[in-house]
């Protein structure tokens, strides 16, 4: 296995640590700890492409697991977020339908012999969700050592960073949905 296989695979164990320490009021600065395990996470989809990429380590597992590895910790963010009142309900919808609607078509590709990468705009709507969550836990855990004025507008500033993270997801999936469907043979 390659580095940047073994580096999707450190993500996929760093998201369910991420969700229990940043959960977890028991453990003392969890905002801090759990940004930082997040933070990590999110480092290690960065150089998990460029290694691959720059190397020519590209592998079908790759491909298929590095996608999977950055839903699940952006989504374990939402949820967390969500848990905290801070992410809408119908964020998360959308944007876990999108995931299901291209991880389906995906799969269907990939029963076919065919690899559907990533694209520029499932990129960005990761980078956004990314950027987003990270500002977020960030004000959160700046907010709970009371340094922030009660004022602090942490919800909105929240909402709107996730709603352009929603209608990213949205532009992604349809355009990838789209350019999709036309490499899968429907008849088989």
């Amino acid at each position: 296995m390659n580095l940047p296989n073994k580096l999707t695979i450190v993500r996929m164990v760093l998201t369910p640590l991420f969700l229990f320490v940043f959960m977890a009021p028991f453990i003392p600065y969890h905002y801090f700890i759990g940004l930082a395990v997040y933070v990590l996470g999110c480092i290690t989809d960065f150089l998990d492409g460029k290694i691959a990429r720059k190397y020519n380590l590209i592998t079908t597992f790759g491909k298929l697991a590095d996608p999977v590895a950055d839903k699940m910790l952006t989504t374990a963010a939402l949820l967390a977020l969500m848990n905290e009142g801070l992410c809408s309900l119908y964020i998360v919808f959308i944007v876990l339908t999108r995931e299901f609607a291209v991880t389906s078509v995906r799969l269907a590709a990939s029963a076919q012999g065919v690899v559907i990468p990533a694209n520029i705009w499932g990129k960005a709507k990761t980078v956004s969700q990314m950027v987003s969550t990270i500002l977020i836990m960030l004000f959160m855990a700046i907010n709970s050592t009371g340094i922030l004025p009660e004022s602090f507008p942490l919800n909105v500033i929240s909402q709107v960073l996730l709603w352009i993270t929603a209608v990213l997801a949205v532009i992604s999936g349809v355009i990838y949905i789209k350019d999709g469907v036309k490499q899968i043979d429907f008849s088989k």
